[in-house]
């Protein structure tokens, strides 16, 4: 049987890689929303408007079908990584409360077993 030690540590483990995937999913939102403000720009856009695209210190002219390609590209790649974010979230919650109760009852376990040998 595994210590409450060895479990903890899993437990504990498993909550910092939960953490990290949080995070992870909090960037992508941030750039999801970045890129549905660009995208809901361009839609205002006339077409013949210049558009220019930061590369390094340089602004570099862009066509705007290219610019909304790429946009919508970026968008659903960023949709499909939240899904497999989720996934993962998911996951680690999960095998997280699994750890939990092992420990709880395995503290259970120890608590009963003290209280016996006390009588």
């Amino acid at each position: 049987m595994a210590n409450v030690q060895q479990l903890s540590d899993e437990y504990t483990d498993l909550q910092k890689k939960l953490q990290d995937v949080i995070e992870a999913r909090q960037k992508l939102d941030a750039q999801l929303s970045e890129n549905q403000a660009v995208q809901k720009e361009f839609k205002t856009l006339d077409g013949d408007a210049n558009i220019y695209k930061l590369i390094g210190p340089t602004l570099i002219k862009q066509d705007k079908d290219e610019a909304v390609m790429n946009v919508d590209k970026r968008l659903d790649f960023i949709e499909k990584e939240i899904k497999r974010i989720e996934g993962q979230i998911t996951e680690f919650s999960e095998a997280s409360e699994k750890k939990k109760a092992e420990i709880m009852q395995i503290q259970m376990q120890q608590q009963q077993q003290a209280q016996a040998q006390q009588k």
